[in-house]
């Protein structure tokens, strides 16, 4: 029998974490922050994503907007000296 080749799996952990992680910080295409995106997974309950999709619907927005726009809030971009 022959051995199967060496494949790395779907869920393979970077060798160099920090330079995988630094990435997301490469310029984009277009020239600002808007067109580059990377994903984010959470777990939230089922009762939670309702009223998270209940609450985009109705402001007329979609859930990933709505929680970008969240996330900016809660953690505007820190300057220089800003050790927090």
């Amino acid at each position: 029998m022959s051995e199967h080749p060496t494949r790395k799996s779907f869920a393979a952990r970077p060798a160099d974490p920090e330079r995988w992680i630094k990435a997301a910080n490469s310029p984009s295409r277009e020239g600002d922050a808007a067109g580059f995106t990377a994903r984010l997974t959470i777990d939230v309950t089922p009762d939670q994503r309702a009223r998270i999709k209940i609450a985009a619907f109705r402001r007329g927005q979609t859930v990933a907007d709505m929680l970008r726009d969240l996330l900016a809030r809660e953690f505007p971009p820190s300057t220089e000296g800003d050790q927090s």
